[in-house]
């Protein structure tokens, strides 16, 4: 059986007894609550995580690049849930850097003749996987709740396509909307750079690459984002094995990503070591209580703050790293998606005014 079609097996079948089962026989057969840092983690996505490490599933640092990439685009949409309705979706592509980029385009259902509000998401996966249809239901579930169009951006991947590769792409991207926006019934003025993980480094690095554009980024909503490649942070040790996303699988898609360990400072790579933030869009920062990135997300919403930039910043305290994509199985998961997507409907409902 190839790659693609265990990981579809394994991950479908724990997905399915994670979501279908009473909380009740959860809570006995997942054991005593894990308390890490003061956070209890979700019963719920406690025994999703105990199901895949009971199945003998390799970590994806075990896995080569292409087996890594298959998994992931088989699993995603296992855990998204039912496809939100929307009114349209179309598949392009623009001038990129190096080639043409693939763009994919959602627009919410009755919305015709008016410009709207675009979200431009760059997709997870440590720059190294993910693509348009791995994250396909995340993006039908933000334009159907949000009320935005939604531009989803299939930028350039390591280790085919190094840093800075994939910045070169995401700043394209946005310019390339930002020009072309009324075209597509899109408001110019109202284009919300975002992206979870990997993608939502992007679309920080993006903001603060583009402040000094005619037309630059209304809200940058970042979804735990990976700020500091140093992996000096706390929450690296804490929080850095038996999450799903451990410290091991970082520094694999770090090292397939960055040219060399130099660039781990360079603040298109790590923007918390940006030397000035000021000037850049009001920012929602998301981060998650048991992930390793958790510590970097929270000091990069400070120093957003501290820098005068308007910012709120939540922790979702019992959930683990990538829970965006899993609404379908966790419903803690699927609560957070919904507070987020509510967020980002009030802050654009304030900059409206």
């Amino acid at each position: 059986m190839a790659m693609k079609e265990i990981a579809r097996d394994v991950v479908g079948r724990a997905a399915n007894l994670a979501l279908r089962m009473p909380i009740s026989w959860v809570n006995i057969l997942a054991g005593p609550p894990i308390v890490v840092d003061g956070r209890t983690l979700d019963g719920r996505t406690q025994w999703f995580l105990q199901l895949l490490a009971r199945s003998g599933r390799p970590a994806m640092h075990q896995l080569t690049v292409r087996e890594a990439r298959a998994e992931l685009d088989a699993v995603l949409p296992l855990l998204g849930g039912r496809p939100a309705p929307v009114g349209e979706i179309v598949d392009r592509t623009i001038a990129g850097p190096a080639d043409r980029m693939r763009i994919r385009l959602y627009r919410p259902a009755g919305t015709v003749a008016r410009l709207l509000p675009a979200i431009l998401y760059f997709h997870g996966g440590g720059w190294v996987l993910g693509s348009l249809e791995a994250y396909d239901l995340v993006c039908r579930y933000l334009c159907a709740r949000s009320g935005c169009a939604v531009v989803a951006v299939d930028y350039r991947l390591a280790p085919e396509h190094k840093f800075p590769a994939a910045v070169d792409d995401a700043v394209a991207a946005f310019r390339w909307l930002a020009a072309e926006a009324t075209t597509i019934g899109i408001d110019p003025a109202r284009v919300v750079v975002a992206g979870d993980s990997a993608g939502a480094t992007l679309a920080t690095v993006i903001s603060r690459l583009l402040r000094e554009d005619p037309r630059p980024p209304c809200l940058q909503w970042l979804i735990y984002p990976a700020t500091d490649l140093s992996g000096s942070t706390p929450s690296y040790a804490s929080c850095g094995e038996g999450f799903l996303l451990t410290r091991a699988d970082i520094e694999w898609v770090r090292g397939h990503y960055l040219n060399g360990p130099g660039e781990v400072d360079d603040p298109r790579a790590s923007p918390l070591k940006a030397p000035d933030l000021e000037g850049l869009p009001p920012a929602l920062v998301y981060t998650a209580g048991f992930d390793p990135l958790r510590d970097e997300g929270q000091a990069y919403a400070a120093r957003l703050s501290a820098a005068g930039v308007k910012t709120i910043h939540r922790e979702f305290d019992s959930l683990i790293h990538g829970f965006a994509g899993m609404r379908g199985v966790l419903q803690a998961a699927a609560r957070a998606m919904d507070d987020m997507v509510a967020g980002l409907r009030h802050e654009l409902a304030q900059l409206g005014r």
